[in-house]
């Protein structure tokens, strides 16, 4: 009996031993089946956690396939692995229980990738779509970002985070099952085989940058691989990440350096451009809609008689059509451009070369002939360039030396060269630094008047300058070295193209006169006055022309006359010419601070300065010169008459004036003490935040957009114009360049021309309907934010756009801001004129053109007839 465990001795007793042990291992074999049933339609691979999204979604599919193919040879299998189980000495009871703990795993495994499943198939925004037979709609639902599902951590599924490894095992396993599903992209035209491999590609980067915690030795095992993602789906991936738009920004014509840039700000807005908006806190600062006076009455209004004083009724009459075409049919419209025939000829000023207005005039003594008569009909004409004129000389060597065949004019090298003004060295006009009062230079002058009153400050206290009578701007030129923004101003007289000489050295100029009618500037702005031998008469007819000064000088500023009455008692008319001014100067209460002589120069200098305070006012025993009404506004300066009064010193705390300003460079920034939280600005906003916000805005768009973006060699900028300033930001925001701004605050808009002066800027009153006070070709740079939109509206559209052309330089350039349909219509006529457009970018019904003016002039010319003859 011993033997009948080991041996089939009992035929009987064995068979019944051998059907036991068939039937365990058959019960074994069905249960592994079983298992391994389960666990084939619940495992995923491991290699598979972490590829492409289409992959992904192809695991899904085809586990039924798999499993179905997993039965049909099911019973291998299991022996198998119940084979080699067996071989490692493992109980059927020990591979049950191995299993089961597997399966609970698994389950776990299985839940884990459902919910990470939902976060990695993704598309950006329409950025890619991908495409399966018979798969679940649900699978194509978009999910949350990685970034919204942190939860869910390669720990809990035991996961790699290598895509690419896994990709290539797991694209193995489902070749050997079915054909790999059909993928396509919206940026791909090549074949199918081609387009599967940049979606995979993609798919991993997207993988890798939305995973914020990605490892950095992922990144270099996979860098082979993302180097060849095409760069287009590259770059929409990170902007839709970041929720930008990508689509419909492509579409612009512009190149996408402003979207690197602006990724590396952290700014938000329109990345495949160069330009930057205001963010959605600052889109009133572009939708004109919401522009207002606010707190700010207009020059128009306070100047009383506008255009009325300029304008006979005629001059309303536009040319035929212009008013009425819209902008969609100019656009289709063939601009003939024709030279203007002028006696000015290359130097044409109409406002101040209208000979037929000039020659009508009942007196000249008071330069009369020198103020602004500006034609009824603007010329619609195009300036003729100089013969031989090229490329203006940077700054700051156009200082010292310009090419003479751009101002050909040698009248002043004749008479002033023996003092140092200019001269004439073979192909350029050279300007040794000197004046009538400076011969040995300015700098040494500058220097000489900060030493006998070092209360002047230049450059802290002193940063706004006004010079009358400036020859060729050679004391305004020098003011740069000591951080002074001078407004050099000489009228258009036989000293022969002195402005146009100070605008080619890249110094700031204006050609006006001291005639009958307030200067273009509000009242109490300039820090300084100054006069080196500027031939204006101040003390005649009740010192009107002094008191003019006393209009536009800051109380407690300063006013210097280097002048021969100071310093030669030689003559008759020099002595009571001093005896006058002393007289004069004494009425209206200025302080005799300084007479003293420049050993050097051989000259005088007497230094006055204007009182703080009206108590000297209201001491004196005669009111001569009187007191202006309380009705006049010392702003109000368009077309308005002079008169021989002075305006009492602002006293209340919150009054302009009745403090000095911050010291430069802290006033550029810092919103005036008189500006109210209890006043509106000009977009709505209290104003000392409006202020702010436009400061910011503007800021931004510089240093983003237009330094960065526009394709503009910044070193070639030197005089600039913004011909719609508002508070000044756009100056401002220049201020570390080597480049000054004239900021235009136009007649019928918000009065903010004195908030400009008080942080440290410059600018002037304009209309324009009308031309501008300057030679042709003055400027490097022109920046209108919406102001052609409302050129339109009242004025002739094309002398407008002639104007801006007389002004700019060859290889000059525009910066235009404004609605879609306006920029339209200047884009076309500036290709009409052989511009060059440089940048052209619309957003919704705004848009933003940059373009630049070529040298070309067209054959025919037309006569102006108003504009021929000589002025005496």
């Amino acid at each position: 009996m011993a033997l009948g465990r080991y041996s089939r001795i009992d035929g009987k007793k064995s068979s019944s031993g051998y059907c036991s042990s068939a039937t365990i291992v058959g019960f074994v074999a069905l249960c592994l089946v079983g298992v391994w049933m389960m666990t084939s339609s619940s495992v995923v691979p491991v290699q598979n956690s972490d590829v492409s999204s289409g992959e992904n979604q192809n695991d899904v599919k085809s586990r039924t396939q798999i499993s179905d193919s997993n039965e049909n040879t099911g019973s291998t299998n299991d022996n198998s692995e119940a084979s080699v189980n067996n071989d490692k000495g493992i109980s059927s009871d020990d591979t049950q229980q191995e299993q089961n703990s597997s399966n609970v795993r698994n389950e776990n495994q299985q839940t884990g990738n459902a919910e990470n499943k939902e976060t990695e198939e993704k598309p950006g925004d329409g950025e890619s779509k991908s495409e399966f037979k018979g798969e679940d709609k649900k699978e194509n639902v978009e999910s949350k970002s990685d970034s919204e599902a942190g939860e869910t951590k390669e720990g809990d599924t035991g996961r790699d985070s290598r895509p690419v490894e896994g990709s290539k095992e797991s694209k193995s396993d489902a070749d050997s099952t079915e054909k790999k599903p059909e993928v396509k992209t919206q940026y791909d035209d090549k074949p199918d085989d081609q387009t599967e491999e940049k979606v995979d590609k993609g798919s991993e980067e997207k993988t890798q940058n939305n995973d914020k915690g990605y490892d950095q030795t992922d990144e270099k095992v996979n860098k082979g691989s993302e180097e060849k993602v095409d760069k287009g789906s590259e770059e929409t991936t990170q902007n839709n990440d970041k929720g930008y738009d990508q689509t419909k920004e492509k579409k612009n014509d512009i190149s996408n350096q402003g979207s690197v840039e602006n990724k590396e700000n952290g700014k938000a807005g329109d990345q495949s451009s160069n330009v930057v908006y205001p963010s959605v806190s600052q889109s009133e600062l572009l939708n004109e809609t919401t522009i207002q006076n606010g707190s700010f009455s207009t020059q128009a209004a306070e100047s009383k008689t506008e255009k009325e004083a300029q304008r006979s009724p005629g001059q309303e009459t536009k040319s035929p059509g212009q008013e009425t075409m819209s902008p969609a049919q100019e656009t289709t419209t063939a601009y003939k451009w024709k030279l203007c025939n002028t006696t000015a000829g290359p130097d044409y000023i109409p406002c101040l070369d209208n000979v037929a207005a000039i020659k009508h005039l009942k007196t000249t003594k008071h330069y009369e002939h020198r103020e602004r008569h500006c034609p009824d009909n603007p010329p619609t004409c195009l300036v003729p360039l100089p013969q031989g004129y090229q490329r203006s000389i940077l700054w700051p060597t156009s200082r010292e030396k310009i090419w003479y065949h751009n101002v050909p004019h040698t009248k002043l090298a004749a008479i002033k060269g023996h003092q140092n003004w200019v001269k004439v060295t073979g192909e350029f006009l050279t300007f040794p630094g000197g004046g009538t009062q400076f011969k040995h230079g300015a700098l040494h002058y500058i220097d000489f008047i900060q030493e006998t009153v070092r209360d002047i400050g230049w450059g802290k206290r002193s940063r706004v300058v006004l010079d009358v009578g400036c020859g060729v701007a050679s004391f305004g030129g020098f003011q740069f070295d000591r951080n002074v923004l001078t407004m050099s101003l000489a009228p258009k007289d036989e000293h022969e193209a002195q402005v146009q000489f100070a605008l080619e050295r890249g110094i700031p100029a204006i050609s006006a006169v001291m005639g009958t009618k307030r200067l273009p500037y509000p009242g109490r702005v300039f820090d300084v006055v100054h006069c080196a031998r500027c031939r204006v008469p101040w003390h005649i007819e009740g010192g009107k022309l002094l008191l003019e000064l006393n209009r536009m000088l800051r109380p407690g500023g300063f006013f210097v006359w280097s002048a021969t009455p100071v310093y030669q008692k030689k003559n008759q008319e020099d002595t009571e010419i001093w005896q006058a001014m002393q007289k004069l100067t004494k009425s209206m209460c200025w302080e005799v601070v300084s007479i003293t002589k420049d050993k050097v120069n051989k000259v005088g200098i007497a230094i006055f300065r204007k009182p703080s305070t009206n108590k000297c006012y209201e001491q004196r025993k005669q009111n001569v010169p009187p007191l202006c009404s309380d009705t006049d506004d010392p702003n109000a300066a368009w077309n308005v008459s002079l008169q021989a009064c002075m305006h009492k010193i602002p006293v209340g705390s919150s009054e302009r004036g009745s403090q000095w300003p911050e010291m430069w460079p802290a006033r550029v920034e810092k919103p005036p003490y008189w500006l109210l939280s209890s006043q509106t600005g000009v977009y709505g906003k209290p104003a000392p935040e409006d202020f702010t916000t436009d400061y910011k805005h503007w800021k931004r768009v510089v240093e983003t957009s237009y330094l960065k973006g526009m394709a503009i060699d910044w070193s070639t900028v030197r005089n600039a114009m913004d011909m719609r300033a508002v508070y000044g930001g756009f100056a401002a925001a220049l201020k570390d360049l080597n480049v000054w701004v004239m900021n235009i605050v136009t007649v019928d808009s918000p009065d903010t021309l004195p908030i400009i002066y008080e942080r440290g800027l410059f600018g002037i009153y304009h209309d324009w309907c009308e031309s501008f006070s300057t030679y042709p070709r003055s400027y490097d740079l022109l920046h209108a934010d919406h102001l052609f939109s409302k050129i339109k509206k009242k004025c002739n559209f094309t002398a407008s756009i002639v104007e801006v052309d007389r002004i700019l330089r060859p290889e000059g350039k525009i910066i235009i801001r404004d609605d879609k349909e306006i920029v339209t219509e200047l884009e076309s006529m500036f290709k009409s004129m052989n511009w060059e457009i440089r940048m052209a970018f619309n957003k919704k019904e705004e848009s933003l053109l940059c373009a630049q003016k070529s040298k070309w002039r067209p054959n025919d010319s037309e006569n102006l007839a108003y504009a021929i003859g000589n002025i005496s």
